[in-house]
C-alpha cells in the first residue's frame, strides 16, 4: 500500500520539468538493501529513494537490455516493437542490426514525444545493446562498448550544462554491474571474503566463459564458495557504481534545479548467479532476472513505497502524465502500459505482468505474473510449464504445476489471450 496521499488532484504534475532517466545495468532488485537484501550495497541510492516513490514490485518485460529499454520508451512489449534480438539477419556473410524504424516504422518513442513538446533530448550510454544503431530516437553519445558511469556521466553533465536553460530529457545508462565491465583490483574488498582461495579471480574473461557455458547448456563446475564469490563480486560492483551515482547527483545539483527535475532510476533486468544453475541474463524469466528496481523522484511529492505490482511498460505513460503532456491519439493508442499516478496517490490496480525472451534465438519463454503472487513460465518450443507461488517461494524452487492445475490453467489462458492480442495488434 502506498503511504502517499495527494492534497489536490494536480499536485503530482510537474509541467515542463526536466527528466533524468538512469539505467543501471543489469541491476537486480534482489541485491539491493532497498528491496530487502541483507547487505548495504547501495547506500546512496537508498538515500535518494527516501525522497522518492519506490515501486517495490516492478516487473520487467524481458530479461536483457535491448528489448526492455525499447519497451520502456515505447510502452510496447518486445514482440510488438520487434527488437527482440540484436540482429535480424546473422550469418557468416551478412549481419543486419535490428532497428526500430525498419521493424516498426510507425512506433513513437518517448524521446520523440518530448522533442515534439519542446524538450532537448540527449542519450549517454555505454553502448552495446542500447546503441543508437537500434533506433532509440535520442540525440545519442554511445562511443563506448559496455561503458560504465565513469564513462557516461561526464558527457551527460557537459550536455546538461549546455542545455540547462531549456527543459531537457537525458537518458543515461551504465554497465557498471555487467559481467563485461571490469571491477578494478583496488576495489575488490568491500564484500569479497578474504579467505576465499578458489579458482576464480573475478575477471571479465572468467565471467564470460561461465556465461557462454550456460548458453551452451554445459554443466558448470562450481563449489558453494565459488558461487558466493561471484555474488559478492556483483555486490561489490553495485557498491562501487553507487558511489559514482552519488557523485553524479552532487555535481548535477550545481547545474540544474533538482526541484524542477523528475528522476527515473531503473534497470532492464537482474542477473543470475547460479540460482537456477546458470549464469548471466537473457535466457530465462525467473525472479532474479525480471524483478527490477524502479524509483521515481517527482518534485513536491511526498516519499512513498508502492507495493502493488507494476510493469516497466508503465514508465512512459507515467512520465507523460506527470509532465501534463497533452493527449495524442496515436501515442495513447500505442501504449500498452498505464500511468502509475493513481497508485502513487494511494489507489490500487490489479495489473498482470507479462514477460518474454527469445534470447539469441535459443531460449523462447513467456511468463505471466498475477497480482496475487502466482507466476507461470511457458517454454514456447518445448511446451514445458512451470508454476510458482512467489510469495511463499520467492526463489522459485518448487514447481507447483502438477499440484495446482486449476491455477495453472487459469494463468495459461491469461497468457495465451495476451499472445493472441499481441498477434492481432501486429496484423492491423
Amino acid at each position: 500500500m502506498s503511504t502517499f496521499t495527494c492534497d489536490e488532484a494536480a499536485d503530482y504534475q510537474c509541467k515542463d520539468c526536466n527528466i533524468i532517466f538512469i539505467g543501471w545495468e543489469p541491476l537486480g532488485a534482489n541485491h539491493l538493501d532497498l528491496y530487502g537484501y541483507n547487505k548495504p550495497t547501495s547506500p546512496r541510492l537508498d538515500r535518494f529513494a527516501e525522497e522518492g516513490i519506490t515501486f517495490k514490485n516492478a516487473v520487467s518485460v524481458s530479461s536483457w537490455t535491448l528489448p526492455v529499454f525499447m519497451s520502456m520508451f515505447t510502452s510496447l512489449y518486445p514482440s510488438e516493437h520487434k527488437l527482440i534480438n540484436k540482429y535480424t539477419v546473422y550469418n557468416e556473410k551478412v549481419q543486419v542490426f535490428s532497428n526500430l524504424k525498419e521493424l516498426s516504422p510507425k512506433t513513437i518513442t518517448l524521446a520523440q514525444v518530448l522533442k515534439k513538446n519542446g524538450y532537448a533530448t540527449g542519450g549517454f550510454t555505454g553502448g552495446a545493446a542500447v546503441g543508437k544503431k537500434f533506433g532509440y530516437g535520442i540525440g545519442y553519445e554511445d562511443k563506448f562498448v559496455f561503458g560504465g558511469f565513469d564513462d557516461v556521466f561526464p558527457g551527460a553533465l557537459q550536455w546538461i550544462k549546455k542545455h540547462k536553460d531549456r527543459k531537457l530529457f537525458a537518458f543515461i545508462l551504465g554497465y557498471d554491474v555487467h559481467g563485461r565491465y571490469p571491477l578494478p583490483v583496488e576495489h575488490t574488498k568491500q564484500f569479497l571474503d578474504p579467505s576465499y582461495n578458489g579458482k576464480y579471480k573475478g575477471t571479465t574473461d572468467e565471467y564470460w566463459q561461465l556465461r557462454n557455458d550456460s548458453i551452451d547448456l554445459k554443466r558448470l563446475d562450481l563449489s558453494d564458495a565459488d558461487i558466493q564469490f561471484w555474488r559478492d563480486w556483483y555486490d561489490t560492483k553495485i557498491f562501487e557504481s553507487d558511489k559514482r551515482f552519488g557523485e553524479f547527483l552532487d555535481q548535477l545539483s550545481g547545474i540544474i534545479d533538482l526541484n524542477k527535475t523528475i528522476f527515473v532510476i531503473t534497470s532492464a533486468s537482474g542477473n543470475e548467479f547460479y540460482e537456477h544453475k546458470i549464469f548471466d541474463h537473457g535466457h530465462g524469466l525467473y525472479e532474479e532476472l525480471i524483478r527490477v528496481p524502479l524509483v521515481f523522484r517527482i518534485p513536491r511529492l511526498k516519499p512513498a513505497q508502492v507495493n502493488d505490482q507494476v510493469r516497466v511498460i508503465d514508465i512512459m505513460p507515467t512520465v507523460l502524465d506527470v509532465l501534463g503532456i497533452p493527449s495524442d491519439k496515436g501515442v495513447d493508442h500505442q501504449m500498452r502500459g498505464v500511468s502509475l499516478v493513481p497508485l502513487i496517490k494511494g489507489e490500487h490496480k490489479d495489473l498482470y505482468a507479462f514477460s518474454e525472451t527469445d534470447y539469441l534465438l535459443q531460449s523462447f519463454k513467456r511468463s505471466v505474473r498475477s497480482p496475487d503472487g502466482w507466476k507461470l513460465i511457458y517454454s514456447m518450443d518445448t511446451e514445458e510449464r512451470e508454476l510458482y507461488n512467489i510469495i511463499n517461494d520467492p526463489l522459485e524452487q518448487k514447481n507447483l504445476i502438477s499440484k495446482e492445475p486449476a491455477i495453472a490453467y487459469k494463468l495459461e489462458q491469461k497468457l495465451f489471450d495476451w499472445l493472441r492480442e499481441i498477434s492481432d495488434r501486429s496484423q492491423r
